[in-house]
């Protein structure tokens, strides 16, 4: 039997509302909000307990294939979803994938991912295929979703995935104008994470200097 991870999520809130979020067979739980999902002995977590509103979850089909009369493991790249729950229990879906050409297919044409909820209705995932480089390139998924947060401005806060660039940036459709909104703490958050690790040095150099003058 696979186990259950219970994620200590919202924190600040005692009464917060949570809901099981499950992998379906063949598919491994490889991250949730930032955070490596690690087997339990030979176990693999196939659901965590998340509290409600969007998470960041990382996934990738790792299952037995048919390639002629014998058996493979096919194994995809990680698969990152933001993912809003509300206290409903759900379950992140693939078709029914049984031989290896029919994976690759269905992969390289752009893999269909589903949301099945427990009241039966089905939502469509829209997927973000990570890309590493070099030698074992999956091997720190932590990294990999880091550098992928990184570059696209988005901070877990409070066990909830937050795009800064989303809240602290607004672009009219018809005009093309762009309207720096947000706090200032919304704002300083979003180039942060946008830096690179000689201008966040930097920056806490000049911030402790500040500090004390």
């Amino acid at each position: 039997m696979k186990n259950t991870l219970w994620l200590l999520v919202a924190l600040f809130s005692v009464s917060s509302q949570a809901a099981t979020l499950a992998v379906a067979d063949k598919i491994q739980l490889l991250a949730v909000d930032g955070k490596e999902v690690i087997a339990q002995g030979w176990s693999a977590v196939d659901s965590v307990e998340l509290s409600e509103g969007k998470h960041q979850v990382v996934v990738r089909f790792d299952g037995e294939v048919k390639r002629g009369s014998k058996s493979t493991i096919y194994t995809t790249r990680p698969y990152l979803f933001d993912i809003d729950l509300a206290n409903v229990d759900a379950e992140i879906t693939l078709p029914r994938l049984t031989t290896e050409s029919q994976a690759i297919a269905f992969f390289d044409r752009g893999a269909t991912w589903q949301l099945a909820m427990e009241d039966g209705s089905v939502k469509p995932l829209t997927a973000v295929e990570l890309q590493g480089e070099g030698f074992a390139a999956y091997s720190d998924i932590e990294a990999l979703v880091a550098t992928y947060n990184s570059d696209n401005g988005i901070v877990i806060e409070k066990g909830n995935a937050v795009d800064l660039q989303q809240v602290a940036v607004n672009v009219d459709n018809k005009t093309g104008k762009i309207e720096i909104t947000g706090d200032a703490l919304t704002q300083l958050k979003m180039w942060y994470t946008k830096a690179s690790n000689n201008d966040k040095k930097a920056f806490k150099i000049w911030m402790a200097e500040k500090d004390f003058n």
